[in-house]
């Protein structure tokens, strides 16, 4: 079965693909394993503090990202779905406009695919950013969200090398 794609849902979604040398085996622990998590994710000069990872459908993820500058920005995540080694769904809660200024990141869900390549000694992995509406779409990318994703992507793939 075919599933219809609107131009619509296009103004809705950010797609970011990475091609990483690594197994996706590993991969998927740098998602699913907290100490490794907290290594990697934020964009260049943020640190990451993760609070909780219940790494299941159903779960939660929270951490912390902390700034250049100190400043703390926390982050509420609900996990939607987990299919190992494929497919991690997950959401954000709303920003909290007191800490993220006037313009909070609202809430979407992000999709992320692992796929072998080469015999399983390489992984693409895709990140599907799925927003509400297309201003809110706009306004995560005025953010500086495919920027910031793509650094992180640059520390795991940093991460990756070291293994």
């Amino acid at each position: 079965m075919t599933a219809a794609v609107s131009a619509a849902d296009h103004l809705k979604t950010v797609v970011i693909t990475r091609i990483l040398n690594a197994p996706r085996a590993l991969v998927w622990k740098m998602f699913s394993d907290p100490f490794h998590l907290a290594r990697w994710w934020g964009p260049k000069g943020f640190s990451n503090r993760v609070e909780q990872l219940d790494f299941r459908t159903g779960g939660s993820w929270v951490h912390v990202m902390i700034g250049p500058d100190g400043k703390e920005y926390p982050t509420d995540n609900v996990i939607l779905e987990v299919f190992e080694p494929e497919r991690i769904v997950y959401r954000n809660a709303p920003a909290d406009p007191k800490i993220f200024g006037d313009n909070p990141p609202p809430a979407f869900t992000k999709t992320l695919t692992f796929e072998e390549l080469e015999g399983g000694r390489r992984t693409r992995l895709t990140l599907v950013a799925s927003f509400d509406t297309a201003t809110h779409r706009e306004a995560v990318v005025r953010r500086g969200f495919a920027d910031g994703t793509n650094e992180s992507f640059d520390k795991l793939e940093d991460l990756l090398a070291r293994f």
